[in-house]
């Protein structure tokens, strides 16, 4: 389906910065668009009337792209996020109240320029992941017209793949801002829980809930999430953004990366899904990544947790006022899923916080030695005749490889991976530690570029590529002396959480020195007298930097080392004023080999 305009955020400033588009233009376009599309995907529940739009449009006429980086770009809400002046039915209109001002994820970017366009349909009180589960009308999938959208956040990925906006928000708990981005062929960023505030969202599960961001690139869901991830006093499970995941985060992927592959992968006997997910692993191969097999059975076990135990109690805490009251205001089917919450006491609740915690312990050793997990985003699609028919249990189909997500604080990005031969798009989740979304989102970039699928209303990618290295929630420190595996000093590293990533040498500009203590080496750039010299990096966690640095004593230090390939890492240097009764041993090529001739 041809859209009237590119909407990506550098495309349309561009063009209002040129002057060949103004905002009031695109919002009226966009608005007429919608009205005619809604009878057939009933992607919004609420669009603005132009009344309501004109204070946003009028007030962008103080500003300009120049000084506002959403400069008039269209974008919707999910609804069960406040939109102030306009009603929060979270797809109940029993339920309903009118919103007394924004939540602030709106009205962060209602500062910066954008402009809402409506509120979009979802699964009632957030519980699907289908899209169907709505009193306003079954969402159906943007490109076939047999399967469904994705739920929950149904109708936010519509507004973004039928191009009616440039981005949507959505919110998460247990997939629902990935598998509708996967059906409908867009980016659906799930950042780490806590980093976009969740206030003035109508919960789900407000320990687990996310608020996501629907986009067509990776690009563009990195600019974004640089743009609102700001600790929010008005939300107590909001969490400050590390200064590693910021936007100097999102670049271009070092070569040797370590993806996790499940050991154990479900596609439910759809080939087709499973020739998708090892196309994508082959790409990552090819990008330069090394794939790991990993135990996916304690990351299985949490999942089944989200709604056979208490958090089904959490969702409950919601909606069940209103069940009981008037139960024939809430969908069956979201009845049934939550009939078993009145039953759970305490002590299930922390019978199922123990479980969860041992599985996480275990995931979280996995994930150490790793830099993400590739998984397919759904083992396979399922049309709308089989949700008709099983909706609890083609709906849990969905859900496989999303449920665990939150409860065990990862951050996932889910990223278009194809089609399949009827033309349903599919597609793939990267997930990795808390707080590694840039990076997550620098590999979804690079998977996107080099396949360079075709973009939702068959547009091309033609963004420029990053010019700077991804960087995560690791700091690569280059070694070259008693820090050395195995070695005297290696305890520092390793009792910090550092992994050895690689053994390499140093380019050939550096001498190494035997100091006076004859304990420690020091490696000093030399690019007349120098020579390789044999090191190792290690990875250490950003959050122990500091102590590490200051534990080293003069005259060494932490600066930038170059390695043969040319890569520029932190790393050991020495001061020239250390070299004072120091021994030249730059001909032994290395601490080690000097140690064994010393022996």
């Amino acid at each position: 389906m041809k859209h009237p305009y590119d909407l990506r955020l550098d495309v349309l400033t561009q063009a209002y910065r040129d002057g060949r588009l103004t905002p009031r233009e695109v919002i009226n376009t966009l608005r007429e668009r919608a009205l005619a599309l809604n009878p057939e995907f009933n992607a919004f529940i609420y669009l603005l009337t132009p009344e309501e739009l004109e204070p946003y449009l009028a007030a962008l006429e103080g500003g300009s792209p120049q000084t506002l980086p959403l400069y008039g770009v269209p974008f919707a809400i999910k609804d069960n996020i406040d939109l102030a002046g306009v009603a929060t039915t979270a797809a109940c209109p029993a339920y309903a109240y009118q919103a007394r001002e924004d939540a602030t994820i709106v009205r962060q970017l209602i500062a910066l320029g954008a402009i809402p366009l409506g509120k979009t349909n979802l699964d009632q009180f957030a519980t699907g992941l289908n899209g169907t589960r709505s009193p306003y009308g079954a969402c159906r999938n943007s490109v076939h017209a047999d399967y469904p959208s994705g739920g929950s956040s149904a109708g936010s990925s519509l507004a973004v793949a039928l191009g009616l906006a440039s981005f949507a928000l959505g919110t998460d708990t247990a997939g629902s801002g990935r598998v509708p981005a996967a059906l409908n062929n867009l980016v659906g960023l799930k950042a780490t829980k806590g980093l976009i505030s969740t206030a003035g969202v109508v919960p789900a599960c407000r320990t687990l809930d996310c608020v996501t961001f629907f986009t067509a690139t990776a690009t563009e869901a990195s600019q974004l999430l640089a743009l609102t991830a700001v600790q929010d006093p008005r939300d107590d499970y909001s969490r400050a953004n590390p200064a590693w995941n910021g936007a100097q985060a999102f670049g271009v992927p070092a070569a040797g990366f370590r993806f996790g592959v499940p050991d154990r992968l479900e596609f439910l006997g759809c080939t087709e899904s499973e020739a998708l997910y090892h196309a994508a692993k082959e790409r990552l191969i090819a990008l330069g990544g090394v794939p790991v097999t990993i135990d996916f059975s304690p990351f299985l076990a949490a999942a089944s947790l989200l709604y056979n135990g208490p958090w089904v109690a959490e969702r409950y805490h919601v909606a069940g006022k209103l069940i009981e009251q008037q139960p024939d205001a809430v969908l069956p089917v979201i009845r049934d899923v939550l009939s078993k919450a009145p039953g759970t006491d305490a002590v299930a609740a922390f019978d199922a916080q123990y479980k969860l915690q041992g599985y996480k312990r275990a995931c979280d050793a996995i994930m150490a030695e790793l830099d993400c997990v590739l998984t397919p985003t759904y083992p396979r699609p399922v049309t709308l005749a089989e949700l008709a028919e099983e909706p609890v249990k083609r709906n849990s189909d969905l859900g496989v490889y999303t449920n665990f997500m939150n409860l065990l604080d990862y951050a996932a990005v889910a990223v278009p991976a194809g089609h399949m031969a009827n033309g349903l798009p599919s597609g793939v989740t990267l997930f990795g530690r808390a707080f590694t979304d840039q990076y997550l989102l620098s590999l979804a970039d690079a998977l996107q570029r080099q396949q360079n699928l075709a973009l939702a209303g068959d547009r091309a990618l033609h963004e420029t590529a990053p010019a700077t290295a991804a960087s995560h929630d690791r700091l690569p420190v280059v070694v070259c002396g008693a820090h050395l595996d195995g070695l005297a000093l290696n305890h520092q590293l390793r009792q910090r959480g550092a992994t050895l990533r690689e053994t390499t040498r140093s380019a050939p500009h550096y001498c190494l020195y035997a100091l006076a203590d004859g304990k420690r080496p020091g490696m000093v750039r030399d690019r007349e007298r120098g020579a390789a010299i044999a090191v190792e990096v290690w990875e250490l966690p950003h959050a122990e930097v500091g102590s590490f640095l200051a534990g080293i004593p003069a005259p060494l230090g932490l600066g930038k080392v170059e390695l043969e390939d040319g890569r520029w890492l932190t790393g050991f240097i020495c001061e020239k004023y250390g070299l004072q009764g120091a021994k030249d041993i730059t001909a032994f090529g290395g601490w080690r080999a000097w140690l064994t001739q010393q022996k």
